[in-house]
């Protein structure tokens, strides 16, 4: 067996190629620029933890809530990121997010079932629908967690292992490294409703749990919510998610928190996903389970309703997907022959393929992270031409700024106290409203002048900067393809 194993190792079969190409161009395709606008206020975050050696806990980014308390709960992540910034710059930005994308996606991939091309087929599905949320920001921790919690899950439902008792390290790991950590209770609740009704009902494709088995992962639960407080905040944890859930505008304005738009193509693989597993559930003549139903419902009405919640549809979707696609081929006898050892030419021609797909993939991350291809990318993202402005024209006023780039002005502009940036839960539905009615041209004269603006910066087409150039007491003093600088005139 061991001489078996030694040349499994060094002549990989067709099938075991598979996984190992398959995550070389995931990781290269996860590889990207840091563009996001929210990359930044965490990566300002992280380098003053860094420095001082504490959690900052007022505000001092912002001139509309400067000096107040700041409850924060992604420290963890952000200090990961500000390491990998000052290792790498902005591909140590870039490789940490690959390396967080990939790292779930094989999780995914242990959890799914089937040959290596059933799997792969899925996964890329799942991969391709999830990565329009992978960026560098700390959400992409919650991806990996959420990811490890369904593995689990998955190995003690389905293979008997009982691992519960690190859900409830995890959880506090996830508490301190990004606000999502609310999801770990969203999928144990689905879970465990899934089960007990299922149990009830008979509606499971598996043995289900015993009731003793189904207490222990409550108990797990439980421990889990009351560890929420070993964070900075405290209790403050236990009440997060429903704080930050209450915020209208984030529905009303904010893209990601917005439903999905069909009619941007980028949003296409999360269909394709959606509706193969739909059909692949009722092609394969398996047994429904109820418990993937839960959860694949409920992570589903999320994704519709919020489209920064797709990769986590992604993470419950995927092996669904593989089990019925798995049992349709076994019920149509499209079996693929057993993987065998590769002789002769075949071991030649293996390893060639498999060295080609890895340099090609380590070339495209070379290409993506070059300096010059990271500038380009980000000045199409990034307004670049404003912040050098800012930074050597210094115009004086309190600044109005748009919410898109207001994470990235306090980083890259930090002499410039912002109006609003991604810390919505900081800023509230009350401020964020104001601001988005502002910003909108409905009452910004009134806003203004509570705030006593005579600094703004805003998208070039915006509606409040058409305003602006058509007022007598306002003047445009930069503009580029992306953004604009406007002035209030000195009162003659």
């Amino acid at each position: 067996m061991r001489a078996a194993r030694r040349c499994s190792l060094a002549a990989p079969s067709t099938q075991q190629l598979v996984p190992l190409i398959f995550f070389a161009l995931l990781f290269a395709i996860a590889t990207r620029a840091p563009t996001d606008t929210d990359t930044w206020w965490h990566l300002r975050t992280g380098e003053i933890i860094l420095q001082t050696g504490a959690l900052p806990l007022t505000d001092t980014f912002s001139h509309t809530r400067f000096g107040q308390a700041w409850d924060h709960v992604a420290w963890l992540a952000q200090i990961a990121m500000a390491l990998s910034y000052r290792l790498l710059g902005n591909a140590g930005l870039a490789l940490l997010t690959a390396a967080l994308a990939t790292i779930g996606m094989w999780l995914v991939w242990q959890a799914c079932e089937g040959d290596a091309f059933t799997r792969a087929f899925a996964a890329l599905l799942g991969a391709t629908a999830a990565a329009i949320f992978w960026s560098a920001r700390p959400q992409m921790f919650s991806f990996v967690f959420a990811a490890l919690l369904l593995y689990l899950l998955h190995r003690f439902k389905r293979q008997g292992e009982d691992r519960l008792w690190l859900i409830v390290p995890l959880i506090v790991i996830w508490v301190n490294a990004h606000p999502g950590y609310f999801i770990a209770f969203i999928l144990l609740g689905g879970f465990m409703a899934g089960e007990a009704l299922g149990k009830l009902f008979n509606a499971l494709e598996t043995p289900a749990l015993t009731w003793r088995r189904l207490g222990k992962l409550g108990l797990i639960a439980a421990l889990s919510y009351a560890a929420l407080v070993l964070n900075p905040t405290g209790t403050f944890a236990w009440t997060y998610a429903f704080r930050t859930f209450g915020i209208g505008a984030l529905q009303n304005f904010i893209q990601e928190w917005a439903s999905p738009d069909f009619h941007r193509r980028e949003t296409w693989p999360f269909l394709a996903l959606f509706f193969a597993t739909f059909a692949m559930v009722g092609f394969s003549r398996r047994r429904h389970d109820l418990t993937d139903l839960f959860l694949f419902c409920g992570t589903a009405f999320m994704a519709f309703y919020a489209g920064r919640n797709i990769s986590l549809f992604a993470l419950v979707a995927t092996p669904t997907l593989t089990r019925h696609a798995h049992a349709f081929r076994e019920l149509h006898g499209l079996r693929l022959p057993r993987a065998r050892a590769p002789k002769g030419a075949a071991v030649i021609l293996n390893w060639l393929l498999l060295a080609l797909i890895v340099s090609g993939a380590g070339l495209k991350v070379w290409a993506e992270l070059t300096p010059s291809a990271i500038q380009r990318a980000q000045a199409e993202r990034l307004p670049l031409g404003v912040v050098a402005y800012l930074n050597a024209a210094r115009p004086q006023g309190k600044l109005f700024n748009t919410y898109n780039w207001g994470g990235y002005l306090l980083f890259a502009a930090p002499d410039f106290p912002v109006f609003v940036d991604g810390r919505t839960d900081l800023y509230g539905d009350a401020l964020l409203t104001e601001w988005l009615r502002a910003y909108t041209g409905v009452a910004w004269r009134e806003v203004f002048e509570r705030w006593s603006i005579g600094l703004v910066v805003l998208e070039r087409d915006a509606p409040l900067a058409a305003l602006l150039r058509d007022a007598p007491d306002w003047h445009e003093t930069y503009s580029d393809q992306l953004g604009a600088v406007f002035e209030r005139r000195s009162s003659p």
